[in-house]
């Protein structure tokens, strides 16, 4: 039975909130690609989520929660056990209920982006982006200046009307988004959008960018102070519905406000200001900015949903061509500005309390800036903070910023994630969230190459480096022992807490290495 299109607010997936959660669930499909998608290949699919720890049913946190907080997998009894033991009521259209439209559910929104196709008894498809995607986080590490542009490929082009959904809503929302915000700027100088204003952007019904800046400059006349009651009373309005049942309070001013930020921030051409509380152009992208609104400001039509999988999967070659406007002494003048202003109008305690959240897989940051900051780059800016603040050093952090001076990418392959430097040491400090036998292949081996390098730059000071995970395994223990007694290369491991309390307890940068 066909359903009459409604307004709609527009919620992305949380289940794939994470790019590299997208790539890996996207790896997963790799066996499977250009063969028939059946209940067999499907549960073989599943399996491998389980398997791997992408995907853990409620049966297994509750039972498992040894395997599941080591580096170890699930061997193939215990994924049987598992899906056995944890059924699916769950129904999605084309799919049977069950576990078939449970895998529908996981990989809808990366089929939305264009990254694969699939339905029932017909052969899954994975586009040039989802490939793209894929070994841009193959890389070592991950490649995020790519990541950016395939996320942005894939937003420039995206339309709330898209054959996948049955909403009345027609509007491609980050285009929406950049032309509002040029807009606001003919109007107001130096305009920008309010947090409390994202609702409007998520409830809007079509393109008209320009009646959007009208209803918010009308808004902020009519009232200077906004209220979620406020707010989530007009979107009521703009979604022509007054069922508080289906449109809720804390999805239409909460939950789906912070994934549309998460969202128009991976593409790298949303900067944040004010302390978290505005989103304007990340302005040393306005080249990028400008092409998009120039060549993606006309909604398309298409026919079926695999058409349209075709129009998204495919990139841009533009777009990775476009560089950034500053240069590359502004952008480091930039970063060591703002880490001193975080570094003073935070406490100690505020900095440990995020890295803590970090150590924690199930705590969340309501930090309004940190919060949206991807968990690997928000490791680096914070341990950097936290160096700034506890010693009296040179602290000279890689990673990528935007306009703003905060992180968009964490630091390249080719450079330690963070250099400190005092008269006497040189140390290089490396952060990630990696957990198990990874570390040594993925984080050690480059450290030490690093190390090496930091020995021959710096002859006139002692050199060592840092590791610091939320865990550190055996492997790394023994590495580091290793590496001491072949090479006489000083690495010192210490997990978040240990890291912190190490940090209470010493004054000086080269204490660190004391047992």
């Amino acid at each position: 039975m066909y359903r009459k299109k409604q307004y709609k607010i527009l919620s992305f997936s949380t289940t794939m909130r994470n790019p590299n959660r997208i790539a890996n669930f996207l790896k997963e499909l790799l066996p499977y690609e250009n063969h028939k998608l059946t209940h067999e290949n499907i549960m073989k699919i599943i399996g491998s989520l389980i398997k791997n720890k992408l995907y853990i049913p409620i049966y297994a946190s509750k039972n498992y929660k040894q395997i599941i907080d080591s580096d170890m997998q699930f061997s193939d009894d215990l994924v049987l056990e598992i899906i056995e033991n944890s059924p699916q009521e769950h129904k999605e259209a084309g799919f049977n209920r069950g576990w078939d439209s449970r895998f529908d559910t996981l990989y809808k929104l990366s089929m939305e982006f264009g990254f694969c196709f699939y339905k029932m008894d017909s052969e899954l498809i994975i586009s040039n982006t989802g490939h793209l995607l894929i070994d841009a986080f193959n890389e070592i590490p991950s490649n995020e200046a790519k990541v950016n542009n395939i996320f942005l490929n894939a937003l420039m082009k995206y339309q709330t009307n898209n054959p996948f959904r049955n909403t009345k809503n027609s509007n491609i929302p980050l285009v929406l988004l950049l032309q509002t915000i040029k807009e606001l700027k003919t109007k107001i100088n130096d305009s920008k959008i309010h947090i409390n204003e994202i609702p409007f952007f998520l409830c809007w019904r079509d393109f008209d960018y320009k009646n959007l800046a009208k209803y918010i400059l009308d808004f902020r006349k009519q009232y200077k102070q906004y209220s979620n009651e406020i707010v989530y009373e007009k979107c009521l309005e703009l979604l022509d519905s007054n069922n508080t049942k289906r449109f809720k309070i804390s999805q239409i001013c909460g939950e789906s406000v912070d994934e549309y930020i998460r969202k128009m921030r991976i593409t790298g051409i949303i900067s944040l200001r004010g302390g978290g509380l505005f989103v304007d152009f990340n302005t040393f992208e306005l080249d990028k900015i400008n092409y998009i609104i120039d060549n993606y400001s006309t909604l398309k039509n298409f026919d079926n949903k695999y058409q349209y999988f075709k129009y998204m999967g495919e990139i841009d070659t533009k777009i990775l061509e476009i560089k950034e406007l500053a240069t590359k002494e502004q952008k480091t003048n930039l970063k060591l500005q703002t880490l001193q202003k975080f570094a003073q109008s935070y406490t100690k305690e505020q900095i440990y309390k995020e890295l803590k959240i970090l150590a924690n897989k199930k705590a969340k940051s309501d930090d309004l800036i940190f919060k949206f900051i991807p968990e690997p780059t928000r490791f680096e800016f914070l341990t950097s903070i936290a160096l700034k603040q506890n010693f009296k050093i040179e602290v000279l952090p890689n990673y990528i910023i935007d306009d703003e001076g905060l992180p968009k990418n964490h630091a390249s392959g080719n450079m330690p994630d963070i250099i400190c430097k005092d008269i006497e040491n040189t140390a290089i400090f490396e952060v990630s969230l990696i957990m198990g036998r990874k570390q040594v292949n993925d984080e050690l081996l480059p450290i030490s190459r690093h190390l090496k390098s930091a020995i021959e730059e710096n002859i006139n000071t002692k050199a060592f480096a840092i590791f610091i995970a939320p865990k550190i395994f055996d492997d790394s223990k023994r590495y580091v022992k290793f590496i001491k007694f072949d090479e006489n290369l000083d690495i010192y491991n210490f997990d978040i807490l240990e890291f912190i309390n190490k940090l209470k307890s010493i004054n000086h940068l080269q204490e660190i290495k004391n047992v």
